[in-house]
Formats: C-alpha cells, sequence, structure tokens
C-alpha cells in the first residue's frame, strides 16, 4: 500500500493508499459504488460519502485541505 505525506500535495490517493498530514491525521476512502467513503484517521465508519464532483473539507491543527472525488478509482487532495 502506498502511503503520501503532506510534502506529496496535491496528490491523487487511489484505493488502497492513504495520505498522512503533518499533525498525523490520515485519510483514506474505500469505494461505495461512484460514491467514496472518506475516512479520517483508524476509524471505520466515514466522515463523508463524497459523489463525483463534490468535495469535503478536512480541518486539522488550524490547516484545511480539501478532498475531492471524480468517476474513477481515486481522491484528490489539496491544502487550501
Amino acid at each position: 500500500m502506498s502511503t503520501f505525506t503532506e510534502a506529496d500535495l496535491p496528490v491523487d490517493v487511489h484505493h488502497g493508499e492513504l495520505i498522512t498530514l503533518a499533525d498525523g491525521t490520515s485519510i483514506r476512502f474505500e469505494s461505495n459504488g461512484e460514491a467514496k467513503n472518506i475516512m479520517i484517521n483508524d476509524g471505520f465508519e466515514p466522515a463523508t460519502t463524497l459523489f463525483p464532483g463534490n468535495d469535503f473539507i478536512v480541518e486539522t491543527a488550524g490547516s484545511k485541505y480539501k478532498v475531492t472525488c471524480e468517476f474513477g478509482d481515486s481522491m484528490h487532495i489539496e491544502k487550501i
């Protein structure tokens, strides 16, 4: 499984990969049909479910990150 860090931003994270932000927060996703269940840290419950074209803002330690999903097997993460 590939892992990314905040230094890699912006980045497309594919199924089975995760990104760990500067404060240790990790973000990954699991596919749910065309939707993506966005998981924060080690939790099994999604923080949100994104459909193609939607985004979600993750706030950690004073920083904000935008998670966007489109069709395909990846989510895009960028610092805002």
